[in-house]
C-alpha cells in the first residue's frame, strides 16, 4: 500500500528514513544505543529487534530537558541533543539523545510533521491508512501481495470468524487479475467486500430511490426525519455532498452514493456527540462556584498510594487532559527544599520547586481557564517560606496574589476573569477583609494542616479499628493491616505569612455543619471532604449541601484506604453541586471516563457550567428527587471491535452495555445479547429505553465487552459523554481504550431518539 503522506521535498523525513543511532535512556544509570528508523509506511518507528513505535500511538514531542529523566542526565548531555516521545493514555515516555543537535532536531520536526499529517487526515485518509496497516500486517513476506493463507491468518486478526469456503469465494471475487495473489487495489475491493455495512445499507436504501444514490431532496428527507436536524436544511445537504462524496460525478448530479453515505456517518457530524457543543460555547463569566472543574487527587503519583512512583510527569499529564486543579502534598525536605511525596508511605520524592516549574510550562498550554494549585501543607514555616519564593519565582504574575482590580469581592470571580492565573488553595492566616481594613495577625501565627486528608484518614482508621475488634479471630490480621495507615493526631502548625499571602480566593477551612457554614462561612472559603463524608451529607442534607454549593467552592477526594489509587464515582459528588471532585488521573476505569466524558465538552477546557437549578442561591433542588423526565433509546450495531483475548484463535463475542449516570433515580444499565465470534462487524438491532428525570446531570456510558460464560467479562471499549451532548439519528460511536485512547476504526452505530414524557 501506497503511504498516504507525501514527503517529497521534506528532508527530515527522508533523514528518518536512512535511520540514526540514539540513545534510549531509562534512568541516570541505562543508558543504550539503538538503532531508530523510520519505516517506509511512514507511521512505524523500528529498533532493536524490530520493537515498534507506532506514530498514532504518539501524543507530542518535547524537545530538551523536559523529563525527570533526560533532567538527571542534564549534566552529560546537552538539552539541544535530546528529546521525549510522549504516548498517548498511560504509556511511559520514551527518552532519547541524539548524536548530535542538528539529529534531534531533524527527528524533532519529522516526528512533529507525522503527528499532525495524522491529526489532520479526513476520515477516508484514516480509513486508507487503517487498510494499510492490515495489509501490511497480513503481508507475512513483505511482497507486497497476499496469498490466501495471508488472508486467512488475517481474518483472525481482525475478528472476523468466517468459514474457508466464503473466505475463499470472496478471495477469488477479489482476484481480477486471477493470479492467486491480491495486490493493492484487489486488496481494497476484497476490503469493501469483507466490510459491507447491511445495517447502514438498510437506511441509505430506505431514502434512495433507485437503491444506489441519495439526492439531494432525498438527503434532506433523511436529515430532517431521521437525524432531527433543524438548520437550513438545503445548503446543508449540499454542504455535506461537496464534503463526504468521493465521487466526482456523483457531486455534479447533487447526489450522495453509499461510500459518501458512509463517509459522513463516520465523521464528526455522524458522531453522537454534537459538533457544536466541542468548542468553548458555556457562559464563562460566573463565579467559579457555578462550574463543575475538572480536578486531579494526589497528581503527583503515576501508581499506587503506597509504593508509587512521584513524578512530575503526573501534573503535565494531568494538565495535558484539561485538569484545572492539581494537588501537591508538601513536607520538609533535604537542604532547605520542600518536597512532594505521599507521606508516611514509601512512595519515592520530588522536589516542590519542580512542580511549580511544570505548572509555569504546562498549565496553560490545553486551556487558557485558571488553574487551582490545592496545597496540603506539611512543612515547617522556613520551608513554606521556601514554597512561597519560588511561587513568587517561577510563577510571577500567573500566580494570583491579589484580588482583582484591588477591590473588597463579595463573590467568587468567574475563569473568564482569571484566565491565565494559578489561585493557591490553601490555609491562610484571617481573610480577605483584613487585606483590606488592615487587621492582619501576627505573622507567625495562624493554623495550618488538617489539611483535610491526614485528619479525615485518621477520622476513619478510628472507625475501622472499632469495627475490626468486632470481627472474629480468624481475620484479626486485617487489624494490623489497616495499622499501616494510621497517621498523628490532628495538630496546630504555624503558617508563614510569606505562603499565606499567595492565598486569595481559595481559603482551606474545616468544615463544621450546614447550619454554621450558612451563617458564618465565607465565599472564598474552600471545606474538603472524604468521599464517605460527603455521601453521608448528601444523604442526609442534599438540598442543604447543593445550596452550599451555590456560594462557595467544595473539594472532594478518594478515600484513603483506596491504597491501590482507585477512584469513586464522580457523578454522586457532581449531583450534589461539588465542584473540585478531585480523581486519580493515572487510574483507568469507570470514574475517569466519566470524568472525560464530562468534560470532553465546552473546549475541553476543564470547566462546565452546572445547570441553572444548581446554581441559583435560592434553589431547592434535592438530587433524591428530581422532577423532569425524558425518555432516551439507543439501537445498536457495531464494527471492527478490538481484540482482547490473546489466544490466536479466539474471537471476540461482543455485548453492549449502556449506563446511564445520574441523579440516583435515573442510575440504570442495560446490555444487548452478545453477538458469537463477530468482532468484526456484529449487529444487534436491540432497542434499550431508559427513563431520566434529571438530563441536565446524566452521562451515557456505552461500554463493549466480550461476553464469557464460565469467567468475568473481558472489557473491549467504551464511550462516555453527557446526555446533553447526544445528537438524534443515526449516529457512530468511535470508542475509547481502558486508559481513554481512541482506537480506530473501533465504532458502533446507533439509532438514538429522546423524547419528552407528559
Amino acid at each position: 500500500m501506497q503511504s498516504i503522506i507525501c514527503v517529497q521535498g521534506d528532508d527530515n523525513l527522508q533523514s528518518m528514513l536512512v535511520g540514526s543511532v540514539m540513545r534510549k535512556v531509562k534512568s541516570r544509570t541505562w543508558k543504550k544505543q539503538r538503532y531508530f528508523k523510520l519505516q517506509d509506511d511512514y507511521m512505524t518507528i523500528w529498533y532493536k529487534s524490530k520493537k515498534a513505535v507506532s506514530v498514532s500511538d504518539l501524543e507530542a514531542i518535547r524537545d530538551g530537558h523536559q523529563s525527570e529523566v533526560l533532567l538527571s542526565i542534564a549534566d552529560e548531555f546537552p538539552a539541544d541533543r535530546c528529546f521525549t516521545l510522549v504516548f498517548r493514555g498511560r504509556r511511559g515516555n520514551l527518552d532519547l539523545v541524539a548524536e548530535s543537535a542538528d539529529e534531534a532536531q531533524s527527528w524533532i520536526n519529522g516526528m512533529r510533521t507525522l503527528i499532525e499529517n495524522l491529526e489532520n487526515m479526513g476520515e477516508r485518509e484514516k480509513l486508507d491508512q487503517w487498510i494499510g496497516d492490515w495489509f501490511r500486517k497480513a503481508d507475512k513476506n513483505n511482497d507486497g501481495r497476499m496469498n490466501f493463507k495471508e488472508v486467512q491468518d488475517l481474518l483472525k486478526m481482525m475478528n472476523v470468524d468466517m468459514n474457508e469456503h466464503h473466505a475463499h469465494r470472496l478471495f477469488t471475487m477479489a482476484d481480477k487479475s486471477q493470479s492467486g495473489m491480491l495486490e493493492d487495489d484487489e486488496f481494497v475491493l476484497f476490503y469493501k467486500m469483507l466490510t459491507q455495512r447491511e445495517d447502514v445499507l438498510r437506511v441509505f436504501q430506505a431514502y434512495s430511490v433507485d437503491g444506489q444514490k441519495l439526492l439531494q431532496s432525498d438527503l434532506e428527507d433523511f436529515l430532517r426525519e431521521e437525524q432531527l436536524d433543524e438548520i437550513d436544511m438545503q445548503p446543508h445537504a449540499k454542504q455535506l455532498i461537496e464534503r463526504y462524496e468521493p465521487s466526482d460525478t456523483a457531486k455534479l448530479l447533487n447526489a450522495m452514493t453509499f461510500d459518501g453515505f458512509l463517509m459522513y456517518l463516520g465523521s464528526a457530524e455522524g458522531s453522537i456527540f454534537n459538533p457544536q457543543w466541542r468548542g468553548v460555547f458555556q457562559d464563562m463569566s460566573q463565579p467559579l462556584c457555578h462550574y463543575f472543574i475538572s480536578s486531579s487527587h494526589n497528581t503527583y503519583l503515576m501508581e499506587d498510594q503506597l509504593r508509587g512512583q512521584s513524578s512530575v510527569e503526573g501534573y503535565i499529564r494531568a494538565l495535558s487532559r484539561g485538569c484545572r486543579c492539581v494537588e501537591v502534598d508538601c513536607w520538609d525536605g533535604a537542604n532547605g527544599e520542600p518536597i512532594v511525596y505521599h507521606g508516611h508511605t514509601f512512595t519515592s520524592k520530588i522536589l516542590f520547586k519542580d512542580v511549580v516549574n511544570a505548572l509555569e510550562n504546562y498549565a496553560f498550554k490545553v486551556s487558557e481557564y485558571p488553574v487551582i494549585l490545592s496545597i496540603e501543607n506539611h512543612c515547617s514555616v522556613e520551608q513554606q517560606k521556601v514554597m512561597a519564593q519560588h511561587l513568587n519565582h517561577i510563577l510571577g504574575d500567573k500566580l494570583l496574589k491579589s484580588t482583582l482590580e484591588g477591590k473588597a469581592p463579595v463573590e467568587l470571580p468567574s475563569p473568564e476573569d482569571l484566565k491565565g492565573k494559578i489561585l493557591l488553595k490553601a490555609k491562610k492566616i484571617g481573610g480577605l477583609e483584613e487585606n483590606f481594613n488592615g487587621t492582619v495577625e501576627d505573622p507567625q501565627s495562624g493554623e495550618v494542616s488538617d489539611e483535610d486528608e491526614v485528619a479525615e484518614i485518621n477520622e476513619d482508621n478510628l472507625h475501622r479499628e472499632s469495627i475490626c475488634r468486632r470481627i472474629k479471630v480468624g481475620q484479626l490480621r486485617i487489624t494490623f493491616l489497616s495499622s499501616i495507615f494510621l497517621f498523628p493526631q490532628r495538630s496546630t502548625q504555624r503558617l508563614s505569612k510569606e505562603l499565606s499571602d499567595c492565598v486569595v480566593y481559595c481559603k482551606s477551612v474545616q468544615f463544621s455543619n450546614f447550619k454554621h457554614s450558612r451563617i458564618h462561612s465565607k465565599f472564598y472559603e474552600v471545606a474538603s471532604f472524604t468521599e464517605s463524608k460527603a455521601r453521608k451529607h448528601l444523604r442526609e442534607a442534599g438540598t442543604e449541601f447543593v445550596h452550599h454549593n451555590s456560594r462557595q467552592l467544595t473539594r472532594v477526594y478518594p478515600s484513603g484506604f483506596r491504597t491501590d489509587s482507585s477512584n469513586f464515582n464522580p457523578q454522586e459528588m457532581w449531583n450534589a453541586g461539588c465542584q473540585i471532585v478531585a480523581l486519580n488521573f493515572q487510574t483507568a476505569g469507570e470514574g475517569m471516563d466519566l470524568n472525560d466524558g464530562l468534560f470532553g465538552q465546552n473546549g475541553s477546557c476543564g470547566y462546565v457550567l452546572k445547570p441553572s437549578f444548581m446554581r441559583e442561591v435560592g434553589s431547592r433542588f434535592d438530587p433524591e428527587t428530581p422532577q423532569q423526565r425524558d425518555c432516551y433509546q439507543p439501537v445498536i450495531s457495531g464494527q471492527q471491535l478490538p481484540k482482547v483475548n490473546v489466544k490466536e484463535d479466539s474471537i471476540v463475542d461482543p455485548l453492549v452495555r449502556v449506563e446511564i449516570h445520574g441523579v440516583p433515580m435515573d442510575q440504570a444499565k442495560q446490555e444487548t445479547r452478545y453477538i458469537e465470534n463477530n468482532g468484526f462487524n456484529p449487529v444487534w438491532y436491540d432497542t434499550l429505553r431508559f427513563t431520566i428525570h434529571t438530563p441536565e446531570l446524566a452521562m451515557v456510558r456505552f461500554v463493549v465487552e466480550d461476553y464469557d460464560k464460565t469467567s468475568k467479562n473481558d472489557f473491549v471499549g467504551q464511550y462516555t459523554l453527557p446526555l446533553s451532548c447526544v445528537q438524534q439519528g443515526y449516529r457512530h460511536i468511535h470508542l475509547f481504550s481502558k486508559d481513554g485512547t481512541r482506537i480506530p476504526p473501533s465504532s458502533l452505530f446507533v439509532h438514538v431518539r429522546i423524547t419528552e414524557l407528559e
